[in-house]
């Protein structure tokens, strides 16, 4: 039955997020869509996406993390965002945050923000002060948390109401055109 909730909250996320992420210019990605196929089968897009978003373990070879979006500009493959959902945190953000720390670690993968979706069924998200061990590490660990639920949450930097998660990737898209164009 936990499969079955996941794998149903992640299709309701993509829903949600779709229409608003090709406004943007973006697209959305399952991670899974990356992991399958072999890099010939992926068109010269995805290819370039995949490749944007491994992470290198030396002798033990390249490696796509574990999350279950990529979001990226389909007119390049940059990856702007990963983002993992789950229904509860528990171990989950641990694995997370781990990706992020990966892909912190090298200079191709360094700029993509890490995120986490959840309703927080077990309410682990909910409070500031004293937080729990699953929101200490989305404060510290990853780049944003964000809350699909009508309860209460006391809101900071890191986490946040699900109707922010559009804004956060609008700021990154922002900042990613302004560098380029002062590059330029």
């Amino acid at each position: 039955m936990r499969g079955f909730k996941g794998k149903n909250l992640e299709k309701l996320v993509v829903h949600i997020l779709t229409d608003e992420v090709r406004d943007l210019g973006l697209k959305i990605s399952s991670g899974n869509t990356l992991e399958r196929a072999p890099s010939i089968q992926l068109d010269q897009i995805f290819d370039k996406v995949k490749r944007n978003v491994v992470v290198d373990y030396g002798e033990f070879g390249m490696h796509l993390p574990d999350v279950d979006l990529i979001i990226f500009d389909p007119s390049d493959g940059y990856v702007l965002a990963v983002v993992s959902i789950k229904v509860t945190l528990r171990e989950r953000i641990a694995q997370t945050g781990y990706w992020k720390l990966k892909l912190s670690a090298a200079p191709v993968t360094k700029n993509i923000k890490v995120y986490f979706i959840t309703p927080d069924e077990d309410g682990t998200m909910t409070v500031k002060k004293p937080p729990k061990k699953g929101r200490a590490i989305v404060e510290m660990d990853t780049d944003g948390g964000y809350v699909m639920s009508e309860k209460n949450i006391e809101e900071s930097a890191h986490v946040k109401k699900f109707d922010k998660f559009i804004v956060d990737i609008k700021s990154i898209l922002e900042a990613r055109k302004s560098n380029m164009s002062t590059r330029r």
